[in-house]
């Protein structure tokens, strides 16, 4: 049989960071690039619990992707609300056609 080691999670978490910052550096909607920024924070939280499982850390790293899934949840809600305002102003979620912050 074949375990599960830290190697593997290595390789999903650089799929992920790699599928985040294409999603954040492509996309020219702000919602897609919001997952985009998901993807690569999930890629961190991963990263850490492998780390803390077999690198012999303790609950160091499951505190800390506690602590960024909070600041992750933070994030959304903050930029969700800063989205919906700017759909407001100018009818467009499209990153690359807002260039005017006042008006």
């Amino acid at each position: 049989m074949m375990e599960v080691g830290l190697q593997h999670f290595l390789v999903v978490s650089a799929i992920l960071f790699s599928l985040g910052i294409f999603g954040v550096v492509t996309r020219k909607n702000a919602v897609m690039v919001l997952m985009g920024i998901e993807l690569i924070l999930n890629a961190a939280n991963i990263n850490f619990i492998a780390f803390a499982k077999y690198g012999n850390f303790g609950f160091d790293g499951q505190l800390i992707a506690l602590f960024v899934i909070v600041l992750a949840a933070a994030e959304a809600a903050i930029a969700l609300a800063i989205v919906l305002n700017i759909y407001k102003n100018f009818a467009t979620v499209n990153v690359d056609e807002i260039n005017k912050l006042k008006e």
